[in-house]
């Protein structure tokens, strides 16, 4: 590891050097993030720099590599996650890279459909007949096309007990995914398997409770018109979704009846114009109590459905 001398300036100068940098470009909510990211400096210590203009701060990494940075990211389109190697989701901070999508703030509602849907089922499907209190360690679940792992994370600190499968085609991702689920504590509980969708958890099915996924929607003429952060940058693989967007979603539906087990629920983040199509998808493979979940911004933005 390259330590990096502390370089030592009062807080007026570090401010007046911020003015700098957004006079090249961008905006000052990501640059603060940067700063945060990568030098330690929180936007609370930002505002307590203003109040207190000549307290000394030491930045850990020096202002000229913060500077090369910000201007990759401004000449190149280059995402700020990837240049620092690390983002923040949900209570995680965990390792990016050029092989997985950034985990969204939305896909976070995904986790919280899971764990509603478990409460509310109560014993059945997520633990044995014969019990009379939900058993998180029957709780056989997997992640479709994990990326970075955070769906998996999470999955495994709702459930400290449960057992998962976190699935993707590319061997890029799954070495992400497995950097980050040793440091979250959790690789020892989740099992990650190279394949495509449901196909590759062959041996399981029949036993999954509980199935998610954010898979690629994008219709594949649409991905040129993406903004440059995302269309230059992040993995293709995961965001082409095929001609009309929803070809992954179509394989994942048409394996769902045969892997998930008798009450197991199925939970799909798909394009906020595509919830009628998805609905319609699952409703067509057998599936029952399709319904379609809002984002945040009211957005129709998820499905579930349940396995008779």
């Amino acid at each position: 590891m390259v330590c990096f001398p502390m370089e030592r300036l009062t807080g007026e100068e570090l401010l007046s050097w911020r003015r700098d940098l957004l006079r090249l470009g961008g905006e000052g909510q990501a640059l603060d993030w940067l700063l945060d990211m990568a030098a330690g400096l929180s936007p609370s210590g930002l505002q307590t720099l203003r109040l207190h203009p000549h307290r000394p701060i030491d930045l850990p990494i020096p202002r000229d590599d913060l500077e090369r940075l910000w201007r990759e990211h401004l000449v190149a389109s280059a995402p700020l996650q990837y240049l620092v190697g690390r983002c923040c989701w949900r209570t995680f901070e965990m390792a990016v890279g050029p092989a997985v999508l950034i985990p969204r703030p939305e896909t976070e509602l995904l986790i919280d459909l899971a764990t509603r849907f478990m409460a509310a089922t109560g014993p059945t499907p997520f633990s044995p007949p014969s019990s009379t209190t939900p058993t998180p360690a029957e709780l056989l679940w997997a992640d479709l096309g994990t990326g970075s792992g955070c769906l998996a994370m999470a999955l495994a600190e709702a459930w400290p007990t449960s057992q998962g499968l976190a699935v993707d085609l590319s061997e890029e991702a799954l070495s992400q995914a497995r950097i980050n689920l040793h440091n979250a504590g959790v690789g020892h509980r989740v099992r990650l398997v190279q394949g495509s969708w449901l196909e590759a958890l062959q041996p399981w099915w029949g036993r999954l409770k509980l199935v998610v996924s954010n898979p690629p929607y994008i219709p594949s003429h649409q991905i040129d018109q993406l903004d440059p952060v995302v269309r230059d940058h992040e993995p293709r693989l995961a965001l082409d979704g095929g001609h009309d967007g929803l070809c992954s979603i179509r394989t994942i539906a048409e394996a769902a009846p045969s892997a998930l087990a008798p009450g197991g629920r199925l939970l799909l983040e798909h394009h906020h114009d595509q919830s009628d199509q998805v609905l319609s998808i699952l409703d067509e493979r057998g599936l029952v109590d399709c319904q379609f979940h809002l984002d945040l911004e009211g957005n129709k933005r998820f499905a579930s459905a349940r396995q008779p």
